[in-house]
């Protein structure tokens, strides 16, 4: 299953913690509300108070062979709480929403605080008075479809991925996931916010050939539920990608014009994504830093964090610390307009808060991130960007990015396969290659943005991307 979108405020569910979600499944988030806010108003004189909640539930089956190879059914539930005094901060969760669990939890991050190291800089979010997007990314389907239409859906995906083509030999893997969470967060300084997503997904894993000559590919499909989720468009797309790769062999080394596939073009943006994080400029983390102003893409080079786009797996009405998600734009006409805050990074950067709080799920505390990046698309498909280049050399899936690829520095090398361009279209494939440039030299070398937008179970969206003067390393 493709990894979940960065988590936002609703994105809090953790595997294998278990509480007491059975008592409130069909509350609803306003339960989450209640305790949340109680729990804030027991703030005392001179002490900030944020409570978050929150509850989940996931199904994952695997098919293999005909026959479900595995399946599990988990639900989650808990409570984190930071307390802050004098600058100190005090953190504790606990795997329940029990009330006794949580005024524990409260005792446990009052005296975590006396141990904290004192910065000036760490507070809690106070309302900015941007008004919050309200947001349908909840599916019911995911809790009401049983079990055991999810077990089929698994086994008629590896069917169809089987049949898809005569090449295919065998089907690695066919799997259904989905997952349903709920949260809320209350705060003493006056924050009172809730809200719940559903995610669900396919993915299938082909396998083409014989012996030396053996191809994989992936194929997927994700939507809000399982009623909209394309099993046929999966095992077709992970055929196709097997498929085509049948015969790689080694290209010629050089320069040459290399084309993302939408999917390897997300994975380049998650990782620019993390040199926009205000947090990770601030710590030298980023090579974006002091640069603000600068030209760092071409002119054709539009870059948003938008979490009100509906579209986006990571979209979220509210943040991790229940402010008012928004639309920022980092990256305009190629300019470095901005970076992502937090409260407490914003308040050490001397500016405000972005509404771009995130957090793994109640066992962490918020930091500064992405939820939903999007390059403005061009007006040309994919097929019309391989027209235009002409020569050049398609990738449809990298490897070693996170050894290869360096967020401070801006290195970029990583294994790649694909396909050979000529005259335009696709011809030859190609196997165990490097491609390697500087990510900030590739933002400065795109030819091409295609129109072909594609939402991935992430926090950047893909399409086709088209960059010149990329290195190439086979034979």
């Amino acid at each position: 299953m493709p990894e979940p979108a960065a988590a936002a405020l609703e994105v809090t569910a953790t595997t294998g913690v278990t509480g007491t979600v059975t008592a409130h499944r069909d509350a609803g988030p306003e339960d989450l509300v209640e305790l949340a806010t109680r729990l804030a108003g027991a703030a005392r004189p001179g002490e900030e108070l944020e409570v978050y909640v929150s509850r989940g539930v996931k199904t994952d089956v695997r098919a293999y062979d005909g026959e479900v190879e595995s399946l599990s059914s988990a639900s989650s539930a808990g409570v984190g709480i930071r307390v802050l005094r004098g600058g100190r901060q005090g953190f504790a969760y606990a795997g329940s929403v029990d009330d006794k669990v949580a005024a524990e939890t409260l005792a446990d991050a009052r005296d975590n605080m006396a141990f904290a190291t004192s910065d000036p800089h760490v507070a809690l979010a106070v309302p900015d008075g941007v008004a919050a997007v309200r947001l349908d990314v909840w599916d019911e389907a995911v809790l009401a479809t049983p079990t055991s239409r999810k077990v089929e859906m698994a086994l008629e995906l590896e069917r169809l991925t089987r049949a898809a083509d005569s090449r295919v030999r065998q089907v690695s893997s066919a799997d259904y996931g989905d997952m349903a969470t709920e949260a809320a967060i209350a705060t003493s300084t006056g924050i009172v916010a809730a809200s719940r997503r559903t995610v669900c997904s396919v993915v299938t894993e082909a396998i083409a050939g014989e012996g030396a000559d053996s191809q994989s590919g992936y194929g997927f499909s994700a939507a809000r539920g399982p009623g909209d989720v394309d099993l046929a468009h999966a095992a077709a797309d992970a055929t196709e990608r097997a498929v085509r790769m049948l015969g790689a062999t080694k290209a010629k080394s050089g320069r040459c014009v290399v084309i993302l596939d939408p999917r390897v073009a997300s994975t380049l943006l998650s990782v620019v994504s993390s040199a926009l994080s205000g947090e990770a400029v601030q710590k030298g983390r980023s090579m974006f830093a002091g640069r603000l102003g600068e030209q760092v893409a071409v002119a054709g080079v539009t870059l948003v964090d938008d979490p009100t786009d509906t579209r986006a797996f990571g979209a979220s009405t509210y943040d991790a610390e229940g402010l008012a998600c928004r639309r920022n734009a980092l990256i305009e006409s190629g300019v470095l307009r901005g970076f992502v805050y937090d409260s407490t990074s914003a308040r050490r950067a001397g500016t405000a808060s972005t509404g771009s709080a995130v957090r793994g799920g109640y066992a962490s505390t918020p930091g500064a991130g992405c939820r939903a990046l999007l390059l403005t698309p061009g007006t040309l498909t994919q097929e019309e960007v391989l027209m235009e280049v002409g020569e050049g050399f398609f990738v449809q899936s990298v490897t070693g990015v996170h050894s290869g690829v360096n967020a401070v520095s801006g290195d970029f090398s990583v294994g790649a396969e694909g396909l050979m361009v000529r005259d335009g279209v696709l011809a030859e494939p190609v196997g165990e290659v490097t491609i390697a440039s500087t990510l900030q030299r590739m933002l400065q070398s795109l030819l091409y943005i295609g129109s072909d937008v594609e939402w991935l179970p992430g926090i950047t969206a893909g399409q086709t991307l088209a960059i010149d003067g990329m290195s190439l390393s086979g034979t």
